[in-house]
């Protein structure tokens, strides 16, 4: 038996009804920029100290 299961959302608030634990979209869509800045900031320190110990 095939379940209805929604794959796209129209807007933000319905996503917020599924969240757990009581999180709210805001704090969501928040911590997930906070991680993908620091992931690219991890980055770019990495290519970095790679590309200044290159020797030559």
């Amino acid at each position: 038996m095939l379940l209805r299961v929604p794959l796209a959302y129209a807007t933000a608030g319905d996503a917020a009804d599924g969240l757990l634990n009581g999180l709210s979209i805001d704090s969501l869509q928040r911590w997930t920029l906070v991680y993908l800045g620091l992931s690219a900031l991890a980055f770019i320190v990495v290519w970095l100290v790679g590309y200044l110990r290159r020797p030559g």
